[in-house]
């Protein structure tokens, strides 16, 4: 899909964009240890499906002429205060893929009293990825 096409067929709403170094290695990690689908990716840009949510990867070198590439350029680890959540993910099946693929976990699967079973695990590039599923559901 042309670049102009897939812009204008996002729906309303939130978007994450996540920036990275590079794209293979988060593309890789969502897919093998996140379990999702990667709708496209190159070495400037990806698109990644988890659960019928859509996200975007872009890489520094594409964000030249942004003004975020002040920010990034100084930026030890980007993940630093942001959690991202994957409700609905089966946070014990995840970890187990994580630990197989040598990511650091930093919190196991437990039950939380906020009714989710979670767990905390650190991707490429420092961003927290935390799958989850309701206690009981």
């Amino acid at each position: 899909m042309k670049a102009d096409d897939f812009g204008r067929s996002l729906p309303r709403g939130i978007g994450l964009n996540l920036l990275v170094s590079e794209i293979a290695p988060m593309e890789t990690f969502c897919r093998n240890v996140l379990g999702a689908r990667t709708v496209y990716a190159d070495e400037d840009f990806g698109v990644i499906e988890i659960l019928g949510s859509v996200f975007m990867l872009h890489a520094d070198h594409s964000y030249s002429d942004n003004p975020m590439s002040g920010v990034i350029a100084g930026a030890e680890t980007r993940g630093a205060g942001i959690e991202i959540r994957i409700y609905g993910a089966d946070p014990d099946r995840i970890e187990a893929r994580a630990r197989d693929e040598g990511h650091i976990v930093l919190a196991g699967s437990v039950d939380k009293p906020h009714g989710l079973r979670e767990c905390h695990i650190v991707g490429p590039e420092g961003y927290i990825f935390v799958p989850s599923q309701a206690i009981g559901g």
